[in-house]
């Protein structure tokens, strides 16, 4: 959705390895906002985002506008259930729709033969994942790991948003994932990784935690006790911006 950072840098990267073609979709989406304020507020910058798909390795930028996307009379969605139904699917209704619908009409008008996200947000990796696959579009979807802060905050659209004392206090949200996922390597129950996380990041007083998750990272349904493999994933305010994140645990096959 554009504001490229090193992040994305690292998906065009990816791509570039395995393709000769890279191409780079910018389009914020007003489909997947369920708040009007926070599209509104979403930065965008399409000189600054060609400039760096292309300095990653971007042989094209397709950036279409709100009526080559949903002309007049546009009347279709793409629902998935399963896997987009907790979480963000939970908290931001329809939001899911969104991403599926959007994503869908990308990967039909380029055709391409893989398309790279990131696991920033891995709930919508599962998600496009089970639409590729159930709807036989023959898109190999490749994730790549979340890029960091050298202090850990997971690199985002939404921190340039941060006030200077939010931005030094949200890295508590990496620590707090850390401190859960080390529960479990020690064969603790997810319930108390759950707590940890809560004890790490409510503590120092200006976060406001919407979910922390311990769940499966297939299904994405909720784990009650010790677990070998996890996704703990949560959404975390500093005051008006919102941010996600998530750490896994156990197997390389979660990705």
């Amino acid at each position: 959705m554009g504001a490229l950072h090193r992040g994305h840098g690292e998906l065009i990267r990816a791509a570039a390895a395995t393709a000769e073609t890279v191409v780079v979709s910018v389009y914020v989406n007003p489909r997947q906002f369920n708040v009007a304020s926070d599209f509104e507020k979403y930065p965008r910058d399409l000189a600054s985002d060609v400039a760096a798909a292309a300095a990653s390795g971007a042989t094209v930028v397709y950036a279409p506008n709100d009526s080559v996307m949903y002309p007049e009379g546009f009347d279709t969605t793409v629902s998935v259930r399963g896997v987009a139904a907790p979480l963000e699917g939970a908290g931001r209704p329809g939001h899911f729709d969104g991403v599926a619908t959007v994503v869908a009409k990308l990967l039909n008008a380029c055709e391409p033969d893989t398309a790279v996200f990131g696991l920033k947000d891995y709930q919508q990796v599962a998600v496009v994942r089970r639409m590729v696959r159930d709807l036989d579009m023959g898109v190999q979807i490749l994730a790549v790991d979340t890029v960091r802060e050298p202090d850990g905050l997971a690199l985002s659209s939404r921190n340039v948003r941060l006030t200077p004392g939010d931005r030094a206090a949200a890295p508590v949200i990496h620590r707090g994932l850390v401190r859960a996922r080390e529960v479990l390597e020690a064969g603790g129950a997810a319930g108390c990784a759950r707590e940890e996380f809560l004890e790490v990041v409510v503590g120092p007083g200006k976060a406001r935690v919407e979910y922390i998750s311990v769940a499966d990272p297939d299904t994405l349904l909720e784990i009650q006790g010790p677990a070998s493999r996890a996704v703990i994933s949560c959404a975390v305010w500093f005051g008006d911006v919102r941010l996600i994140d998530n750490v896994l645990h156990g197997a390389p096959g979660a990705r």
